[in-house]
């Protein structure tokens, strides 16, 4: 029976019989209650069969029970009341816990389902099973590598996000092996199948998936832990009550305040309140059951690109090469690459803008792909792309040490056939993972893992930056899966990912949270938990209403429960009848509801409420950090190019820039911003060490400014390099710290990204 159905048939009939009886037709109704509570018989055996049968006895043996007894002494109105208590707590239940269908539909649509195998030596279309091994297929610029292969003709270059969750495409050559389930992000290219598409990498993912999805079981109900002792308790009173008078009346009123309708409301209601929370906070938790769990976790698995990084390169740095200008390195790059659909392109023609730099037109354009770009720009042949063939320098050689120091990748720059430059990109940090993962931690987290496709040196690194606790890089897909339930053996575990891969590893955790606003639908659908902002503390706001949500759950069905037995007691003496009892247990329930109705609140001091003049501080200063992160790189330019002719006239143009505009920026933040922020953590000396901070740039401004005064007459002496080197770096460092230190603690306190 639909439990609205239900719900309907009980509430009509207690609201008949009452009317009935207040017209003065006593004997119909009685009938209509007796009905209400006959409605309720079957319901409620089907409910105690269902347990048994997965070996439990729950507490719904006492409704059984108090139904027959009210019919039995004739106590209809108690057994009618009792009869919508059931209902409405069912309603509640089905309502709360109802499971999300985790059928991974976006996983298995994305398979592919044909390919173009060569024929008389033309491509041509075939379903997925017609290929076999040794078959030449062409894979399309924008199509799914539809089985395992290797490149039989020309350059591929591809995105392999669906399979490493790795944002940057990867380049391959004829003879290297790919995986199906890539997609062609550069020229088409031949592929030669080494296996069929069921033994190929997707099909297994899909395969991982189901086998995942289907080992997940689902919470036992709150209500049903407490039957191990509520009901033979309950059986014993009753049983002795009329033993003792010989009145079973006395037998059936125990049961009916026993009817555990506290039980049965305080968990469904409180959840239900905690979904609508979360729900407020950017976060879809598919079912109580989900929301339960999260409540109890304590071990974290985070992927890395696009959940604790922003999912796509940029530009942090660009070194020009002796005797050329990194503006112009990065123009006459952004020119060739704004023709191009690379996603490193893509990431140099926005660095190029972010830094006010218009990018020059370019002519004659060429993409080879795995090599790079070329075109004609300003009167010069540019390339952009991989490392010229051309005998290495010293200057080069210490431009990839510097770039496998940062984990960061490269894009070499040739002008008319000699190297103008390098760009270095990497994916950065999301300002809001270490704030978030300190929070998690409070929140009872114990051990946060990191599982990522992505290489070991770049995912440890982003693991020293936030304090993870294990790194697992260089992971499949089934490798993923494999930690997820090492972890999940251990303790409960939560999992967080946004690409198709993350799919399996998601499903096979206790609770899997996909980075929906951003990530595949096959992830959002394999998990328990989506967050709908791109907000990774969304995640921690969750596990805060998941804990208060079931504390308060808990409470309410102690509360109610010790009610209940006083009421037990009191009925076992005689001093309370079955429809007194039935009315003080509805008494009960509605404490209970009203309880859980607290769920909807957010916890006193569980989070910062910022008021709307904060918050448009704090947005106003993450915009204005967004505008002075891109010159912040000239600082280190200068100071590697010290020795060079224009240094001075470089000096004086960064000397400007940081007293004009940086400076400026700095004492806004110490008037307006910094105070705000005090009065919102209420602790006066909460931005003391950023002050600081300020003190020491202006310093390092400062002496730049001695500095330049001690050069104004002779130009800069031999032994002004070394010092004003040191300032620069200083400088650069302590500005770069100190950006990174405002956006994770203040910039990451706005209501939204």
């Amino acid at each position: 029976m639909k439990s609205w159905v239900f719900l309907a048939l009980t509430v009509g009939a207690l609201l008949v019989g009452a009317g009935l009886h207040l017209l003065g037709y006593t004997m119909v109704g009685d009938v209509a209650w007796a009905a209400g509570t006959a409605v309720a018989v079957p319901p409620a055996i089907w409910w105690v069969v269902s347990a048994l049968r997965e070996r439990r006895l729950g507490v719904d043996a006492i409704a059984v029970l108090a139904l027959a007894g009210a019919l039995a002494v004739q106590e209809y109105l108690a057994g009618a009341v009792i009869a919508v208590m059931l209902a409405t707590g069912r309603a509640l239940e089905r309502y709360a816990l109802r499971r999300a269908r985790r059928d991974l539909t976006a996983l298995y649509e994305r398979a592919p389902r044909s390919a173009r195998r060569y024929v008389d030596g033309m491509p041509t279309p075939v379903g997925i099973d017609e290929v076999r091994r040794g078959d030449l297929l062409l894979v399309p610029t924008g199509e799914i590598v539809p089985v395992d292969g290797v490149v039989a003709r020309g350059a591929a270059v591809l995105d392999e996000s669906a399979l490493t969750g790795e944002s940057v495409p990867v380049e391959y050559t004829e003879g290297d092996s790919v995986r199906s389930g890539v997609v062609n992000a550069g020229a088409a290219f031949d592929l030669r199948a080494t296996g069929t598409a069921q033994e190929s990498a997707y099909a297994g993912i899909v395969r991982l998936a189901r086998e995942t999805e289907a080992d997940t079981a689902p919470v036992v109900r709150l209500a049903d832990r407490f039957a191990a002792w509520f009901l033979p308790a309950t059986l014993l009173l009753a049983g002795l009550a009329w033993a003792v008078t010989g009145q079973a009346v006395r037998a059936v009123a125990v049961l009916v305040v026993a009817t555990p309708c506290p039980l049965l409301l305080a968990a469904p209601a409180a959840i239900a309140a905690g979904l609508s929370r979360t729900a407020r906070r950017g976060v879809v938790v598919k079912g109580g059951a989900a929301l339960e769990t999260l409540g109890h976790a304590r071990t974290l698995v985070l992927d890395k690109t696009g959940t604790l990084t922003a999912g796509r390169p940029e530009v942090f740095d660009v070194v020009a090469a002796p005797g050329f200008r990194a503006g112009d390195v990065l123009r006459w790059a952004a020119g060739v690459d704004q023709m191009s659909s690379h996603v490193l392109a893509a990431a140099i023609v926005r660095a190029c803008s972010a830094r006010g730099l218009t990018p020059p037109a370019a002519s004659g354009v060429t993409e080879q792909p795995g090599v790079g770009a070329t075109g004609m720009v300003e009167g010069h042949r540019v390339h952009v792309g991989k490392a010229p063939a051309v005998p290495a320098t010293e200057w080069m050689a210490a431009q990839r040490a510097r770039a496998a120091l940062d984990s960061a990748m490269t894009v070499w720059v040739t002008a008319d056939d000699h190297v103008a430059g390098v760009i270095l990109l990497r994916d950065a940090i999301r300002p809001d993972a270490a704030r978030t993962l300190r929070r998690l931690r409070t929140a009872g987290i114990d051990s946060v893992v990191m599982l990522t496709g992505d290489r070991a040196e770049v995912a440890e690194s982003v693991g020293a930056v936030l304090g993870v606790d294990r790194v697992l890089a260089e992971q499949s897909p089934a490798a993923k899966v494999a930690g997820v339930r090492e972890e999940a053996d251990k303790a409960v575990t939560v999992m967080v990912g946004d690409g198709v891969n993350d799919a399996p590893a998601l499903a096979a955790a206790s609770v899997g949270v996909a980075m929906g606003a951003h990530g595949s639908a096959a992830s959002a659908q394999a998990a328990d938990v989506v967050l709908t902002t791109d907000r990774l503390d969304r995640l921690a706001d969750a596990m805060d209403v998941a804990r208060r949500a079931r504390r308060i759950a808990v409470q309410g069905a102690g509360v109610g429960i010790g009610l209940s037995l006083l009421a037990m007691v009191i009925a076992a003496l005689g001093w309370l009848p079955p429809t007194a009892g039935a009315m003080f247990q509805e008494g009960i329930d509605v404490a209970v509801i009203l309880n859980a109705l607290r769920a909807l609140r957010p916890a006193p001091g569980t989070r910062l409420r910022v008021d709307a003049g904060t918050d448009a501080l704090l947005r106003r200063f993450e915009h204005e950090h967004a505008a002075l992160r891109p010159p912040l790189d000239l600082i280190r330019q200068t100071a590697d190019e010290l020795d060079r002719p224009e240094a001075p006239a470089r000096l004086h143009r960064l000397h400007a820039f940081l007293t004009e505009e940086l400076l400026p920026h700095e004492q806004a933040e110490e008037r307006r911003l910094y105070p705000a922020v005090s009065r919102l953590l209420g602790d006066p000396e909460a931005t003391v060490t950023m002050s600081r901070a300020h003190a020491e740039i202006g310093r390092l401004v400062a002496r730049l400014g001695r500095h330049l005064d001690l050069a104004a007459s002779g130009g800069l002496s031999a032994g002004q390099l070394d010092d004003l080197r040191a300032c620069l770096y200083g400088l650069h460092a302590v500005l770069t710290l100190h950006f990174a230190q405002e956006e994770e603690a203040y910039f990451s306190l706005t209501s939204d990204v």
